[in-house]
């Protein structure tokens, strides 16, 4: 019994450790072109985003019931095995902060619960429900994000293009700092909600509770984790999010932001994990591109969408050997 409250006390850390790698390394995307604009200030901006973060995760369960039993079937995950993986997703989300790319920490999150699953139940282990809605997110991520972007962008030429420009910065400057406020709560909403989930599973494995279930207490504990994780900025992710990839004006990032918020909003209403950091991304580029392609930086690009296929193989397969040697010392 010692035993197995150590493991589970052990299980809950790192589960919360990854929240705040999360928090540290994911967040920074959503204030990173509001502050490569000027329109805000990096303090201030930060402060915006852990409020609006922590307030988001609070905000509802539905992605976290996904991720907590719909991805991978409960009876699977031993508490080693939620260890492993949660240890594969720090040690992923921890090399790309330093290396300054931005990584989706929920397909880390995603690969790293498949992989242990796997470990501990083989194929029968993966729920294929909720990887329809992981799929449907993915799409959601790399096409929505994008195409609104370039839509809203081109609205914006439409519409304002012959107004003054002193006028119209200094209304963009105020709609974008409505739309990045937009997207932080967004964020919350679902990257929050998933270490919930994971959390709330990994109480469910340790048999401190009999049933999946989120109380507010522990909705309370993974947001403020996110939150602090926040709080830390994330520099080097910002720096190439924000004015690496592309230059940005306010309207652009109003355009950006605007379309990310609203489509991590809509799949988070239907329990719909998506990576905010694809969605985020690719509606940069769609706000770049609406006005002239040449203005993206392809070679940066590249480089960030070659992390993004690495992490899923890599963390899948980081968890599913950690899973297996953790679940043969644990026995």
């Amino acid at each position: 019994m010692e035993w197995l409250t150590l493991a589970l006390a052990v299980a809950l850390f790192t589960v919360l450790a990854a929240e705040f790698v999360n928090g540290w390394t994911d967040a920074p995307n959503v204030i990173a072109t509001v502050i490569s604009t000027g329109v805000m200030g990096p303090r201030s901006a930060i402060l915006m985003a852990v409020v609006l973060n922590t307030v988001g995760a609070m905000a509802g369960t539905a992605v976290a019931a996904t991720v907590g039993k719909g991805i991978v079937a409960p009876e699977a995950m031993t508490l080693p095995a939620i260890t492993a993986a949660m240890c594969s997703i720090i040690a992923w989300g921890t090399l790309a902060a330093k290396l300054g790319i931005p990584v989706s920490k929920s397909h880390a999150l995603l690969a790293g619960l498949a992989g242990a699953g796997l470990a501990g139940g083989g194929w029968e282990a993966l729920q294929w429900s909720g990887w329809q809605k992981v799929g449907i997110g993915l799409g959601c991520s790399l096409i929505l994000g994008f195409l609104g972007a370039l839509v809203i962008g081109k609205l914006v030429m439409a519409i304002a293009g012959s107004a003054k420009p002193t006028q119209s910065k200094k209304t963009f400057d105020r709609l974008q700092m409505l739309s990045a406020a937009f997207m932080a709560f967004n964020h919350g909403l679902n990257d929050g909600q998933k270490f919930m989930g994971v959390f709330a599973l990994t109480m469910l494995a340790g048999g401190a509770t009999k049933v999946f279930e989120i109380p507010f207490w522990v909705m309370a504990v993974c947001a403020v984790t996110m939150g602090i994780g926040t709080s830390f900025g994330g520099w080097r992710i910002i720096e190439t999010v924000g004015s690496k990839m592309t230059k940005l004006t306010s309207w652009q990032g109003f355009a950006a932001q605007t379309s990310a918020a609203f489509t991590i909003w809509g799949a988070s209403s239907f329990g719909i994990p998506l990576s905010t950091t694809h969605t985020i991304t690719t509606a940069i580029v769609g706000a770049s591109a609406s006005r002239r392609t040449y203005e993206i930086k392809w070679g940066v690009l590249r480089r960030i969408v070659l992390a993004w296929c690495l992490t899923f193989p890599c963390c899948a397969l980081l968890a599913y050997g950690a899973a297996l040697v953790a679940n043969g010392l644990s026995r």
